[in-house]
Formats: structure tokens, sequence, C-alpha cells
């Protein structure tokens, strides 16, 4: 059945396309229009009702219901099929464009900066450089009175800061006075004097110790047992070097080549370094960096082995800055570990753009006794 078998009725007829079909022409009247079916005029009673439209569209469809957005389109007699017109879409407000937030001006690009006052940093430097070369070639026991010194300062830097961050009461007493003794009894005694001293320091702390309330006692002797060691007992070894007859060149050259370590790592990781070396314990540091301070104090080494030390070669050289530049870098990650430990940036502001000594001393200690043993190796003690 087509469409037009629906009934388009006549324009006097008309009664809307759902009509009743028992409200249709008279019998026997004549067709009126070109809807009229043959079989509809002569049997009415057989006349099949006309199907309701659907109140809910086809799925898919863009259609109202029947309940006033239906109409007729064309002039009656013709193909009256129902054109469905959507009401006007209105947009969801989520579908409504957000206004967009002003961008910020694009900032110009930092540069990168050392963190210090560079200024006061190289002053500072250029000063303590000035008091250790002129006491280690004037008098021996000067500077080692300076190593003493640098040793108490230390202590004392690496207490407080345990005291205060901690609530750790390591005894600063027993641990400056066995330090400074552990420093002469190196530089008179060699190791075993070093040793004697560093058991006879632990045994004071120990025993001073006792005459506080025993809480916390054993956090208190552990913490002060490792300042013996880490300080003092490390800093002995530098006096040990300036015993030999060459004393002087070795301790020199021990200072050299972990400053020019330090500044090697520095350079090159401030202007190539991209690669983190150990971010969770020093962000700063970098690959780049490390690679930078093997490479300078390897030449380093090379030109003081073969310069400074009598008998030294620059193959050892190298050897010695390799070494050097490991053992400074380890030792700078162990005390920013300590650091990060407390929760602290610098052990103290004795320096100006520094720091504190053991800031200064963190790659120094644990470098001095690998350069005592490999030029005891390399040329011997004497």
């Amino acid at each position: 059945m087509n469409d037009s078998s629906w009934g388009a009725p006549s324009q006097a007829g008309y009664a809307g396309p759902w009509a009743p079909a028992d409200r249709g022409p008279a019998r026997g009247a004549a067709p009126a229009g070109p809807a009229y079916d043959a079989h509809e005029a002569l049997h009415p009673s057989e006349k099949r009702p006309m199907p309701t439209v659907p109140d809910i569209p086809a799925p898919g469809g863009n259609q109202d219901d029947d309940r006033g957005a239906a109409r007729l389109s064309g002039p009656p007699g013709r193909d009256d099929s129902l054109h469905l017109s959507p009401p006007p879409v209105t947009p969801h407000r989520s579908q409504e464009p957000m206004p967009s937030a002003p961008q910020p001006p694009p900032s110009a690009p930092q540069k990168k900066s050392a963190g210090r006052d560079l200024g006061a940093a190289i002053g500072v430097g250029v000063g303590l450089g000035a008091v250790i070369v002129a006491s280690l070639f004037i008098v021996k026991a000067v500077f080692v009175g300076v190593i003493a010194v640098a040793v108490v300062v230390g202590l004392w830097e690496l207490t407080s800061r345990l005291k205060e961050r901690k609530g750790i009461e390591a005894p600063l007493i027993p641990l400056a006075v066995g330090g400074a003794a552990m420093v002469v009894a190196g530089y008179a005694r060699g190791a075993e004097g070093a040793w004697v001293a560093m058991a006879l320091t632990a045994l004071a702390v120990l025993v001073w110790r006792m005459t506080e309330p025993p809480d916390g006692y054993l956090k208190d002797v552990t913490a002060g047992v490792f300042a013996a060691f880490y300080v003092p007992f490390l800093a002995t070894f530098v006096a040990m070097m300036l015993t030999a007859h060459d004393g002087p060149q070795r301790v020199l050259t021990f200072l050299l080549l972990t400053v020019v370590s330090d500044t090697g790592a520095y350079a090159i990781g401030w202007r190539f370094g991209k690669h983190k070396l150990a971010p969770r314990i020093s962000p700063g540091k970098t690959r780049e960096g490390l690679i930078g301070a093997v490479t300078f104090a390897m030449a380093a080494g090379a030109v003081c082995m073969h310069f400074l030390i009598d008998d030294g070669t620059w193959w050892q050289g190298l050897l010695l800055g390799l070494a050097v530049a490991a053992s400074a870098t380890l030792g700078d990650l162990g005390e920013s570990m300590i650091k990060r430990d407390l929760g602290i940036k610098d052990m103290g502001t004795v320096l100006p753009g520094h720091g504190g000594i053991m800031d200064r001393l963190d790659s120094l200690l644990p470098t001095a006794p690998v350069v005592w043993l490999l030029l005891v190796v390399f040329v011997g003690s004497a």
C-alpha cells in the first residue's frame, strides 16, 4: 500500500488525516479525488480504518510526535506525506564554548645560576689556599695545627646539627680533644699512633656519656664514634702524608687533585649537565659532571706526579687522578646523604659562599686515605 491509499480527501470533505472512516463520502457518491477507491465506494462497511501514527518516532529519526509538530505539505489531491519539521536545536550548556583564560606572556629564558655568592666563594677560597700553602711550606708543624683546627670546627658543626635536627647529643668535648690528639699522633707516630688515638677517643666518648641519663645513650655514643672516625681519623692521613721527605708536595698534590676534580665536575656539569647522577641524594650532580671530574683530575694527576712527586710518572698520575675523582665524588655524595637526612642545605655558615667547614671537607676527608695509600704504593712512604 503506498502513501496515496491512506486517503488525501478533497477540499470540501477534508477532516484531517486521522478522521474516522465512517465519515467518508455517502454511498453512491462520486469519487472525491484521485484517492478514490472503487472497493471503498461499493462496500463502505468493509473500509479499513486508517492506522494511527505512532507517538514515538522511529529510533534515529529527527521527528517530533503527532501532538502538534506534524503538518501536511502540498495542496489536497497530491501526495500528502507527513513532513515533520524538527524543533530548533538549543545547544546544551556543556556544548557552549568556554571563554579561554588569558595566557600569560612568555617569560624570558632564565640563565643558570650557581646558587651561591661566587665572589665571596672565590675570595674565601683564595684566602684559605694562601694560609694552607704558607703553613705547608714554611713550618710543617703549623700546617698540622691548621688541620687540627679544621677538625675541631668540623666536629662542632656536625654535633650541633645532629643535636638540632635529630636530638642526638654526641659529646663534643671528648671528640674535640681526641680529634686534635689523633691528628698529632698520626703526624708523630704514623698509622699506629692514629689507630691508638682513635680507640682512646671512642672510649672517652663512651665514658663521658655515662654522666648523663641513660635515655638515648646508644644513639649518642654511636653518633660520637661515627663523628670521631669521619672527621679526625680520616684527616689524620693528611698529617701522615706530611711526614715524607717530599711531604709538602704530596699534600699539595692531594689538595690540587681534589679541588680540580670538584672544579671540573662543577664546570662541565653546570654547562653540559643533563643526566642526573644520583637524583635522590644530590639532584645537582650529573653524569656529565662526573666525566668532567675524571678528565680534569687525571690531567692534573699526570702533571703533578711528573713535576711534584719524586720518582713519580705521568701514568701513575692518571691512575691517581681517576681514584681521586671517584673518592671525591663519593665523599660529596656521602655528606649530601647526611644533610638530606638532617634536612639542611649546609653544615654551617662560617665560610661565606661555601657554607661550613664540613661543606669543604666533604670531598677531602675520604680522598686523604686514598691518596696516601697510592703514593705509598707508587713511590714509597719515606
